[in-house]
Formats: C-alpha cells, sequence, structure tokens
C-alpha cells in the first residue's frame, strides 16, 4: 500500500517535471530556418495565419483570444521580420488581410517539423503499449488538464 502511495506521489512530480521541461522548451527562440529570431507567441500568429490565409486582424485576434491592439503590436514585429504581410481586402477595403511572405511559410513548415518530432518522440515512447494503457493515459490526461483549468489557486 505504502509503495502504492509513493508511486503516485511519484507520477506527481514527474508530471509536474515533464509540463515545465516542455515550457521551458516552448519558451526558447528559435529562428525556424530563417535569419531572424522567432519567439513563442510569434510562431503561433505565424501558424494562425497559414491555417486562415486572408485573415484580417479582428479574426486573428478572436482566435488568438487576444485584443486587436495586442495581434496588431505581434504583425508590426512580425511584418519587421518580413514573415507577414498586409494587403489591403478587396472585399472591404476598410481592414486589411493577412498572409505569409516566403519566409514565413518557410517558418511555420518548419515549426510544423518540429511538432512531428515531439509527436514521434511520444509515439516512440508508447509504441509497446496496449489499448488498455493508452485509453488509460488519455482519459487521465483529459481529466488532470480539465480539473487544472478548473483549479481555483486559492490555499487555505
Amino acid at each position: 500500500m505504502e509503495k502504492i502511495k509513493n508511486n503516485k506521489h511519484k507520477i506527481a512530480y514527474e508530471s509536474l517535471d515533464f509540463a515545465f521541461a516542455l515550457m521551458e522548451l516552448d519558451k526558447k527562440t528559435r529562428y525556424y530556418g530563417t535569419d531572424v529570431p522567432i519567439f513563442h507567441s510569434e510562431i503561433h500568429v505565424i501558424k494562425a495565419i497559414a491555417e486562415h490565409p486572408c485573415i484580417h486582424v479582428g479574426g486573428l485576434a478572436d482566435i488568438l483570444g487576444v485584443t486587436k491592439g495586442a495581434a496588431s503590436e505581434i504583425l508590426k514585429k512580425l511584418e519587421r521580420k518580413a514573415l507577414v504581410k498586409k494587403e489591403v481586402d478587396e472585399l472591404n477595403l476598410s481592414r486589411y488581410s493577412l498572409n505569409l511572405t516566403e519566409k514565413g511559410k518557410k517558418a511555420h513548415n518548419i515549426h510544423m517539423h518540429y511538432h512531428d518530432i515531439l509527436n514521434e518522440m511520444v509515439e516512440d515512447e508508447l509504441q509497446n503499449a496496449t489499448e488498455v494503457e493508452l485509453e488509460f493515459l488519455l482519459n487521465f490526461f483529459s481529466s488532470m488538464i480539465s480539473r487544472i483549468e478548473n483549479f481555483d489557486e486559492k490555499i487555505v
């Protein structure tokens, strides 16, 4: 019984260490095959534009869950880095549509390759897992994500 309790504590700590390791990995500034450093927030804006070509600033802000002002600030940086281009929207001349430049497309493709590598790491670790074990892990992570999202940080 004590061994089970100890293993549960170890799993809790290893889960936190795993989450922190992923966060540290994600925070790193990378070049993604370009000549400019690209920050975490910037590459995810690039991804959103790649997935929604010709999107406008307001739509991008909605997708990212940020204000139009915050989206505009990141877009200015991405324009200066020649990763994103704004063009007058032909259907509504009072707003701009957003698209990736060739350099932006290259960064997006390498970013997606980076995710493929991480996915392969997980698949390699799980290659011998049974269907029951995989289902347990899926349920465990899904439940933990839900609990963490609803966690009230008020500690008495």
